[in-house]
């Protein structure tokens, strides 16, 4: 090869290499780095897909309750491990129904697309309410969880059904700990 057909060659490999490396943190800016959930951005794209092909697909918020106190109780660390453990029940709780996604904070999202899987909203509940054990401490753990159908909505877009399950979250806290509206 020659020194021309050498650097020729060179501007394309640097932007082969500079392609690669984009891609690769636009992939990572979408998954939460601790819990590995998709993030607002990453989830939302999925979900409006998904809302507009199921027409009985249930959308949740849920919000981990007292968490500030954890926190300030036994430290980041526990608090972290909350985190991971709210994640690992979503997802297991979605399975191959939907997709979960950490919003922020304390706050996550899913979307389920079987009708017979969105049954299961105990069970969740039960699953998220489980405490999480950290260095020796057991701690207590309970989430709200709100909920909308997309066929119960007049327009069935995810904005919608986001507020309307933020709405029924809402109700939830307002009825005390460990409840689903």
């Amino acid at each position: 090869m020659d020194t021309y057909t050498l650097a020729a060659g060179l501007p394309a490999l640097g932007w082969a290499l500079h392609g690669s490396m984009l891609l690769r943190r636009l992939a990572t800016a979408r998954r939460d780095p601790l819990t590995g959930l998709h993030t607002r951005a990453g989830w939302t794209t999925r979900a409006e897909h998904l809302l507009a092909k199921h027409p009985n697909a249930l959308v949740l918020l849920i919000d981990l309750d007292d968490f500030k106190a954890i926190n300030d109780t036994h430290g980041h660390a526990a608090g972290d491990a909350v985190l991971t453990a709210t994640a690992d029940r979503l997802t297991g709780w979605c399975g191959r129904y939907g997709i979960a996604a950490r919003l922020g904070g304390d706050e996550f999202a899913a979307i389920v697309t079987d009708p017979a899987h969105t049954a299961g909203l105990f069970a969740l509940r039960v699953a998220l309410d489980e405490p999480v054990s950290h260095h020796g401490h057991t701690l207590r753990v309970s989430a709200s969880v709100g909920c909308c159908h997309r066929d119960h909505l007049p327009v069935p877009s995810l904005t919608d059904a986001l507020s309307a399950a933020d709405a029924s979250m809402y109700a939830a806290k307002g009825h005390g700990r460990r409840n689903t509206h």
